[in-house]
């Protein structure tokens, strides 16, 4: 066993240090529901209770409340949600 220890510093002192984690936009995969509802977005700001999937979607970052012209609440996509629709190749 102590032969096996000194092997195993020399191998992790030898290969690179890990690179940090990659950021990433999700903490966890969208449904379905939650793409379609990105997708309606993706053309235009829908009312928002609209869709239950709207607080899921917020609370990710990937929509915002904004208020029309008649000060109804409309939810829009945010930068990281058109960004969630690029990476699928679907945003414009």
């Amino acid at each position: 066993m102590n032969q096996q220890e000194p092997q195993n510093q020399a191998t992790s002192a030898a290969t690179p240090a890990a690179k940090p984690a990659r950021r990433t936009l999700l903490r966890r995969l969208l449904s379905h529901h939650e793409l379609a509802t990105l997708l309606l977005l993706l053309h235009a700001p829908i009312d928002a209770q609209a869709k239950p999937e709207i607080p899921m979607l917020q609370e990710a970052g990937l929509v915002e409340p904004v208020m029309d012209d008649a000060g109804a609440s409309r939810i829009r996509l945010t930068s990281e949600g058109n960004a969630i629709l690029q990476g699928l190749g679907l945003a414009r």
